[in-house]
């Protein structure tokens, strides 16, 4: 007989309450779906993904391409519904959405939510933000940023498994309804040169080739590379030799189209999407990129938008180099030495002798590299404040800027997208004009004689201007973001960013810490404590009470990897968000501000 007492049974680990997925409801109403409206009741029995996206977010992007792969795989059993939330005035716009739809290749339903509603019932803080609903009506899992499409497909294999032995998971056909397809010559223009013959060569991204154009910008000379060449092309730039750089926007590349012979040859980039911790610099075709969107020769090089990273970077053809320029990878508008600016999503440049101008898209502004690498800012104040102002550039307003061109005075016309306006700013007098209205998302813009010839992306065509000798006068507007500002007690506020790695994988630690943490603000004087950069992802921060609002920059990483002992080299994937938080201070707010970068699914 064995006397001792018996061990103590171990405690069942924690579960987190089950959180009933509230209701899908956006006065938009929806697309996609063939005119019917959805709801979460009909979708019950499938695996529901929402991702929430604007389509002026480069992340959101770069996830609606990680979520194919996932979609087309388990089309019998999940559904993604996009629930589109806009950050600008323009994205608010219904029609806005139903070409953005069609412009990136949605092939799912989308609710069009312009006021958040179900952006706010879903507490999200960040574009994108992906929310994964269990065939019963429960929400299991939230992830922000990219980079999560790995740890999804984990969790809808377990679902699938896990339902299917219950009876609640329910297979078929999803409610997706195509729409019906439009017959144009151009489709959702990008970017567009004048070629030495005098015709136009124009990246037609939504049908992956470019297109040349007789000059005339009308009648179709030939189409290149629509055969899987190119995938969303957008900038062009023609070489000193006369073959012309594109972009290969999802390639994640740039190649070389010579005109004369037809050929498309690779120049820079893997086909791989660049992240953070890989290398920089080095042989152009070993060196990942990350959406590059606009390219331009200035000063011996081929710059390169690269709006994935929110840098600048250059091609070198004496080395066959690639390196970055300029732009942290953090997302936001600081001037200084090329290594410590930040840019936010550039998309359009334009050479001059002695500056490289930059239509920095997302803090709606227009800036410029000087000669000695320097970045500056002619127009624009951040990530939160855009509109239509004309006059010193100090006050003036843009709204989300793609494209900019150099005019033969020195002033620079910018292709204000969300404003469908041409503008002109003039660097000997500091003043913003507008040049142009209603040209309907113009994308960029080039000069042929005393014309400039626009591309209007959303009306899928090229538009002949001539340059007036006055600016167009138009009633100034101004905008802010509209999200609803977190309330914080002034004061010591914590910083949470809550990351757990996903099911089978571990904090890689190999190296060092395998976690990042920045933390910024807009003004500068709201943090009296508590920025820089660190490894924890939990801090302390002290917030001025004599700055009754502004706004939060957090920007988080965390690599984990595959936790399987029996492989020596598992995979590792990298987790990353910027947040950028509006908070209102006020007695009695909250003292602790957690951010979600990876939740762990609900049976964790």
């Amino acid at each position: 007989m064995n006397d001792a007492a018996p061990a103590p049974t171990p405690a069942p680990a924690p579960r987190r309450a089950r959180v009933r997925a509230p209701e899908l409801i956006g006065k938009g109403g929806w697309l996609n779906t063939g005119g019917k409206e959805l709801s979460l009741a009909e979708l019950r029995g499938r695996i529901v993904i929402l991702d929430f996206w604007t389509f002026c977010c480069i992340n959101c992007l770069h996830v609606l391409d990680e979520l194919r792969e996932l979609e087309e795989k388990h089309r019998d059993t999940v559904v993604i519904v996009g629930v589109h939330s806009p950050k600008f005035v323009h994205e608010a716009e219904h029609e806005a959405v139903v070409d953005a739809v069609e412009r990136y290749g949605v092939e799912h339903p989308v609710l069009d939510d312009p006021e958040l509603a179900t952006w706010k019932q879903y507490a999200v803080r960040a574009w994108p933000t992906l929310v994964v609903i269990d065939p019963e009506g429960y929400v299991v899992a939230q992830h922000a940023g990219e980079g999560h499409a790995h740890a999804i497909e984990r969790l809808v294999a377990e679902l699938e498994a896990e339902h299917g032995a219950k009876g609640t998971l329910r297979r078929g056909d999803g409610p997706y309804v195509p729409p019906e397809p439009v017959a144009t010559d151009l489709r959702f223009p990008g970017k567009a040169i004048v070629l030495p013959s005098g015709n136009f060569l124009v990246s037609d991204t939504t049908r992956h080739q470019l297109v040349e154009l007789a000059p005339d910008g009308e009648g179709v000379v030939r189409r290149i590379g629509g055969d899987g060449q190119f995938k969303e092309p957008q900038g062009l730039a023609l070489l000193p030799d006369g073959k012309v750089v594109v972009a290969d926007t999802v390639h994640h590349a740039l190649r070389t189209f010579d005109p004369a012979t037809g050929d498309i040859e690779p120049l820079a980039g893997t086909g791989r999407q660049w992240w953070q911790g890989q290398p920089t610099s080095g042989p152009a075709l070993e060196v990942d990129l990350s959406s590059p969107w606009d390219v331009a020769w200035w000063r011996g090089r081929v710059w390169i938008a690269m709006a994935g990273v929110h840098q600048l970077w250059t091609y070198d053809p004496e080395t066959k180099t690639v390196e970055v320029a300029a732009g942290t990878t953090n997302e936001g508008l600081v001037d200084g030495p090329g290594p410590k600016a930040w840019f936010a999503q550039p998309s359009g440049l334009a050479a001059t002798g002695d500056r490289l101008w930059v239509a920095d898209s997302e803090t709606s502004a227009l800036r410029y590299v000087d000669t000695e690498g320097a970045v500056h800012t002619a127009v624009g104040t951040g990530l939160f404040d855009f509109g239509h102002r004309d006059g010193d550039a100090a006050q003036a307003l843009l709204q989300h800027p793609l494209g900019v061109t150099a005019l033969p005075d020195g002033s620079v016309a910018v292709s204000d997208t969300y404003n469908h306006a041409l503008r002109r700013y003039d660097p000997a007098t500091g003043e913003v004009t507008t040049l142009a209205t209603d040209v309907r998302e113009p994308s960029d813009a080039v000069l042929v004689g005393d014309d400039i010839v626009v591309v209007e992306s959303a009306r899928h065509r090229l538009t002949r201007l001539r340059l007036p000798e006055e600016a167009v006068r138009v009633e100034s507007v101004a905008h802010r973001t509209q999200r609803a500002a977190t309330e914080v007690a002034p004061g010591r506020l914590r910083l949470d960013v809550v990351f757990q790695a996903p099911a089978g994988q571990k904090l890689d630690t190999r190296y060092g810490p395998s976690t990042r943490l920045l933390v910024s603000s807009t003004p500068p004087e709201l943090l009296l404590a508590g920025e820089g950069t660190g490894t924890d992802l939990a801090r302390e921060l002290s917030l001025n009470p004599e700055v009754t609002e502004g706004v939060l920059h957090v920007s988080a990483m965390a690599a984990s990897c595959d936790d399987d002992p029996e492989n020596e080299y598992p995979a590792c994937h990298m987790h990353q968000q910027d947040w950028g938080v509006p908070v209102r201070l006020t007695e009695g707010g909250a003292s602790r501000l957690p951010l979600v970068l990876a939740g762990m699914d609900a049976a964790s």
